[in-house]
C-alpha cells in the first residue's frame, strides 16, 4: 500500500525538478581561430626607377640639376659644362644668323620698294636680288636647324640624368664580375728556344 502511494510521489517530484531547472548559459568562445598568414616582406621598390624620375624632373626644371642632384663628381661636373657649353655655341650661332637674316631681308624689302635699286650704303649693293634671297632662305633654315637644336639638347639633358641615376642605382655585384690578372701565354717554340710571351688574363663571372 505505501510503495503505491510512494510511486507517484516520486514521479511528481521527478517532473518539478526537471521543470524547475534552468538551461546552462554557453559561453562565447573568443579564443581567435584566424589561420590567416602575416605578412612580414615589405613591398618591393624600385629605388632606380624613383630616382630617375626625379632627376628628368629637376633636369627640366633646370638643365644639369639633375646630374648634380645624382652626385658631384668630375664626370658629371664635365657633363653639366659641356650641357651649358652647348647651349652658349647654340645660342651665339642664333644670334649671328638672326643678325645676317636680317640684313639679307632688309636688302631685299629696300630693293623691292626701290624698283630693284640696291642700297648704296649696304655691304650687299652688288649683289643681284636672287643670290640675297638664297642667301636669307639659308640664314632663314640654319635659324630654325639652331632652334631644333635646342630642343634635342635640352632632351638630352632629361633623358641622360634618367639614365644616370638608374645606373647609379643598379647594382650588378651579385649578378656578374670580372677579373683582370696577369698570365703568362702557352710556350711556344722559335728556333728550338721556349718564347715565354707575357699575357694579360681575364675572368668573367655570370
Amino acid at each position: 500500500m505505501y510503495k503505491l502511494l510512494l510511486l507517484p510521489v516520486l514521479l511528481c517530484f521527478a517532473v518539478f525538478t526537471a521543470t524547475a531547472q534552468q538551461p546552462a548559459g554557453v559561453k562565447k568562445d573568443t579564443t581567435n581561430y584566424s589561420n590567416k598568414p602575416v605578412d612580414t616582406v615589405k613591398p618591393y621598390v624600385n629605388v632606380g626607377k624613383i630616382a630617375g624620375r626625379r632627376a628628368a624632373i629637376r633636369s627640366a626644371m633646370l638643365p644639369g640639376l639633375g646630374q648634380i642632384r645624382n652626385g658631384v663628381t668630375v664626370y658629371r661636373l664635365a657633363k653639366v659644362g659641356g650641357i651649358y657649353t652647348g647651349f652658349t655655341l647654340l645660342a651665339l650661332s642664333y644670334i649671328d644668323n638672326s643678325k645676317n637674316f636680317n640684313t639679307f631681308q632688309n636688302e631685299i624689302e629696300y630693293r623691292a620698294k626701290n624698283n630693284d635699286k640696291p642700297d648704296p650704303a649696304s655691304l650687299y649693293a652688288s649683289y643681284p636680288t636672287s643670290g640675297l634671297i638664297s642667301a636669307k632662305d639659308i640664314y632663314r633654315r640654319n635659324k630654325q636647324v639652331i632652334i631644333l637644336s635646342f630642343a634635342g639638347l635640352y632632351l638630352l639633358n632629361i633623358v641622360e640624368a634618367y639614365i644616370d641615376a638608374r645606373l647609379a642605382n643598379f647594382d650588378v655585384g651579385d649578378v656578374a664580375s670580372f677579373k683582370v690578372a696577369p698570365t703568362v701565354m702557352p710556350p711556344a717554340q722559335m728556333y728550338g728556344f721556349n718564347a715565354i710571351t707575357p699575357g694579360v688574363k681575364l675572368t668573367l663571372n655570370f
